[in-house]
């Protein structure tokens, strides 16, 4: 088949390595000629960022950071941004913290360096999103994209090995989402399963060993490529889903990716096996394609790796991420996280508003409702979500 595609790499520095991040951070600040930061770290990342900027003196310190970025959060930090005359914003922490970067960011123009503390990938996009009146809306601006990412793993080592996980997770939804979303390409695909790879051995080594350092530093690689995937590919279905959840219901951003993942992957993998046998051997779980030579799977073998059935690429992708998910006790049930029976028919009126036309399967109201109850309940996923006729 000929290849034909547009696709888009985004411009910034990443500058990676553990136990430097203070040192990159104070480059960066005179690479752009800046004097007057903004630290933006939640409370509890202060000492954190205390680390990463120990070699700059901040203007202004801000730590009203709150998941899904509120909308009067993002005024009062934009306000006091222009008060204190502030030149570039240096955000410590995760998803959220990046979050309300963006939103300055988006109506001052501010350059952002971002130092992440977790897997959430926020910092190597251009999407900004923030929640007004129970709705998230999002969208796609230069200028929220960071100049700079600092990487060290020393400042992911105390994160608990249950929100690595749950923040991993969401680094490998964006790399499931992008296989397929509105503006997948093969570039952004080798992208996505590369980093899909990567966070497969990652959390399995954080759950072995938190204090691995080696297996914090892929997870970061993993959710970094991750990120650049998801920014050229755009928002799929699952994006669209937990937009919707954490939005309007105020779920927690990495559970709920992470607890929906496994019944999305399961929705769309049947419509596009190729891509599925793919991300199941990205996943640990190569599959033979339908006429291929089962030399292949005869070296697989005897590499000592598992060989699905030949006829289900889709179902390799999936029980290969279930495995995973058993390894290292992930998120399993929305209920978990306060999402209830009595929000489903406002969630699948919302998602299916909002659901990509280029999704691989059709979305209806039926098969939005058979997978945000199975994600409610905790029922495994499978690969027999009803299909629009």
């Amino acid at each position: 088949m000929m290849l034909a595609f547009e696709h888009v790499t985004l411009g910034q520095r990443v500058l990676f390595g553990t136990g430097r991040a203070g040192q990159y951070v104070a480059t960066e600040l005179d690479r752009l000629g800046a004097s007057r930061p903004m630290v933006i770290a939640a409370e509890p990342e202060r000492a954190l960022a205390e680390a990463a900027t120990a070699d700059i003196t901040a203007a202004l310190w801000w730590d009203e950071v709150i998941q899904h970025v509120p909308m009067e959060k993002a005024q009062a930090a934009r306000a006091a941004a222009t008060e204190h005359d502030i030149d570039v914003l240096v955000c410590v922490g995760g998803g959220s913290t990046t979050g309300l970067a963006k939103a300055v960011a988006l109506t001052t123009g501010i350059p952002i360096i971002a130092v992440p503390t977790t897997y959430a990938g926020s910092e190597a996009t251009n999407v900004w999103g923030m929640t007004e009146e129970r709705t998230k809306t999002t969208g796609v601006d230069e200028k929220v994209l960071p100049v700079a990412v600092v990487y060290d793993a020393e400042l992911s080592k105390t994160l608990p090995v249950g929100l690595a996980v749950a923040s991993g997770l969401n680094g490998l939804a964006h790399c499931v989402d992008s296989l397929w979303a509105p503006r997948a390409d093969p570039i952004n695909q080798a992208l996505a399963l590369e980093g899909a790879r990567a966070l497969n051995l990652a959390l399995r080594g954080i759950v072995a060993d938190p204090e691995d350092l080696s297996a914090r530093e892929q997870a970061l690689y993993g959710c970094y490529l991750a990120a650049v995937s998801f920014a050229s590919a755009g928002s799929g279905l699952h994006h669209k889903i937990c937009h919707v959840l954490g939005g309007t219901f105020d779920l927690p951003h990495a559970q709920t990716h992470a607890t929906v993942l496994p019944y999305v992957l399961a929705f769309n993998a049947p419509a596009v096996p190729e891509l599925a046998g793919r991300l199941a051997a990205a996943l640990g779980k190569p599959t033979v394609a339908s006429g291929e030579d089962s030399s292949a799977a005869a070296v697989a073998m005897l590499n000592g790796l598992p060989v699905a059935e030949p006829e289900c690429p889709a179902v390799a992708a999936v029980v290969a991420l279930r495995e995973l998910y058993a390894v290292v006790n992930a998120p399993s049930r929305l209920a978990d996280y306060g999402f209830t029976a009595t929000g489903v028919p406002e969630a699948i009126e919302r998602v299916v508003k909002a659901a990509p036309a280029s999704n691989p399967v059709a979305v209806t109201e039926e098969n939005i409702t058979a997978l945000l109850t199975d994600a409610l309940t905790g029922t495994i996923p499978t690969v027999d979500y009803p299909v629009a006729r």
